[in-house]
């Protein structure tokens, strides 16, 4: 019997190319039909290798989680950029790569995220989510948070709604 393992771990510079991996694909699942297809495109191209060893190595908190020695998901924590929120943490971003999704992995991630906040001496959570992206909402939802607050995102002229969730602990 073979057994995987599971770890979450501060990432790495040796992460950039699997976590720019996981960003396309995540970003393509999430929000193909969302958000225009040329600003998607181009959000995405902007975040390549490159990109994550600089935001890695500039202290930036990344989080991964890997699967049998594969990164199947990331992470991206800090302060609470919403000064309407009392919140003082938030977790900017967290995706999976396709294949990963549905088996518990992201509540995992999440946990080790909101973890590492209160470790820094956080208190309270902030996440965003656009309301159009219903696996996001449900994810955080069954998760515990709260819908809270409201906020617009413009892509290409297009007004996209997004949601606030908290947690208060």
């Amino acid at each position: 019997m073979n057994t995987l393992t599971i770890d979450i771990r501060k990432a790495e510079p040796r992460d950039a190319s699997a976590i720019a991996e996981v960003h396309q694909q995540a970003w393509l699942g999430a929000y193909s039909g969302i958000i225009p297809h040329r600003t998607l495109t181009s959000m995405i191209n902007r975040r390549g290798v490159d990109w994550w060893a600089n935001a890695i190595r500039r202290a930036a908190t990344v989080l991964v989680v890997e699967i049998g020695g594969t990164v199947a998901g990331y992470a991206t924590i800090g302060k609470n950029r919403a000064r309407e929120l009392r919140q003082q943490g938030e977790i900017y971003e967290l995706y999976l790569r396709p294949e990963y999704q549905g088996i518990g992995l992201g509540s995992r991630l999440f946990k080790a995220a909101k973890a590492r906040l209160a470790d820094h001496g956080l208190r309270g959570l902030v996440v965003w989510a656009l309301e159009d992206n219903h696996n996001a909402l449900a994810f955080y939802a069954g998760n515990g948070g709260r819908d809270i607050a409201e906020g617009v995102e413009v892509f290409e002229q297009r007004a996209l709604k997004k949601v606030a969730f908290v947690w208060n602990d």
